[in-house]
């Protein structure tokens, strides 16, 4: 396991915008996979699995473990200071519409491993910008505060105690493969993101120490709320309790349609802000799927540099490396959001 780096991000996050990697799930899709690719060799034991694999890209950590490498080595070419697990739906709950619930352990400790060499790797090759590794937490595929059924409204298809125990297996194998820090993302649902908060308490009470944590929200729609009702101002109270190192969104909107939440988190949160957005609205004529040049998205996130915003900026659903070295190119010489006074002293 890692060591505690909670003391060195903070310190680069004084002095600079660090810079998070883009979307995996686009850089997937551009490889064009088979069902065989998913199924990996015959050492890999998925070859008579029941049910397609096509589509779980968590799952090519242990069968394709090279295009995961090469993904890692494209962002971190590009200035990604931050790397991301592909763990996003590598929990108990998700991975149980593929048939590969029991394989959620040996999942995320694969998925940390590969980032962790290659993290190693690059800050090998420049000592004076060190990278690191988040361990993604997505928010599965289920909502813990939302009917699955409009004709029931107090029908559920989870419970807490059943996210905390998914997200519990995924953390502990995510430490163990030497994740830097977590990051719970794409939060639709608190109650969701509280039981992977719950469980991260759970995990750092029984080791004795804490990782650093970001969560991100998503703000769904224009009506400027998540799925589960909240204003940015309202998610960032409902989890403030927990310290998390920064806090912020991503994903569902682009970076001109995020802006007023973002500004938002920025002015409520005492704590530093990230903030990666998709590359524009989607676009199925679109190469990537999405509407945003590289020019564009880091125009957009320079601008929130500009006005204060931000700590930690990066891509979601749609972005790319050149999107990813755009941006890190664009805040290179911007400074980074400046803390509230109060909160100084909590994370120093």
């Amino acid at each position: 396991m890692q060591p505690d780096r909670t003391a060195e991000l903070t310190r680069l996050m004084r002095d600079r915008i660090l810079i998070l990697d883009g979307a995996w799930g686009t850089m997937i899709q551009e490889r064009r996979l088979t069902e065989a690719d998913f199924r990996g060799s015959p050492a890999c034991g998925l070859h008579d699995h029941a049910g397609d694999l096509k589509g779980n890209n968590d799952l090519l950590v242990l069968t394709q473990p090279d295009v995961v490498r090469d993904i890692h080595d494209a962002y971190f070419a590009a200035g990604a200071d931050i790397t991301e697990t592909n763990t996003f739906s590598a929990t108990r709950i998700a991975q149980s519409d593929y048939g590969l619930q029991d394989r959620v352990a040996e999942i995320n400790r694969a998925a940390a491993r590969i980032a962790r060499e290659a993290a190693d790797r690059w800050t090998a090759k420049a000592p004076d910008k060190p990278r690191f590794v988040a361990g993604s937490l997505g928010p599965t595929n289920r909502t813990a505060s939302i009917s699955p059924d409009v004709n029931d409204p107090g029908k559920r298809n989870v419970t807490f105690d059943e996210l905390a125990a998914a997200y519990g297996e995924a953390i502990e194998a995510l430490a163990e493969g030497g994740a830097d820090l977590f990051l719970v993302e794409t939060v639709f649902d608190t109650l969701n993101a509280k039981g992977a908060l719950f469980a991260l308490e759970a995990f750092f009470e029984r080791m004795g120490r804490r990782w650093p944590v970001i969560v991100s929200g998503t703000i769904t729609d224009a009506s400027g709320r998540t799925l589960s009702g909240q204003t940015p101002e309202a998610f960032w109270n409902s989890i403030r309790h927990v310290c998390p190192l920064a806090v912020g969104l991503n994903c569902a909107l682009g970076a001109a349609l995020m802006r007023p939440y973002i500004e938002e988190i920025a002015r409520v949160a005492d704590t530093f802000v990230s903030c990666y957005p998709n590359a524009g609205l989607p676009n199925p004529m679109s190469d990537t799927g999405y509407d945003e040049t590289p020019e564009q998205t880091s125009r957009m996130l320079k601008e929130f540099a500009q006005s204060g915003f931000v700590n930690i900026v990066g891509g979601c659903c749609g972005t790319t490396p050149a999107h990813v070295r755009a941006i890190a190119d664009a805040v290179r010489e911007l400074p980074p959001r400046a803390l509230h006074t109060e909160t100084e002293s909590v994370i120093a």
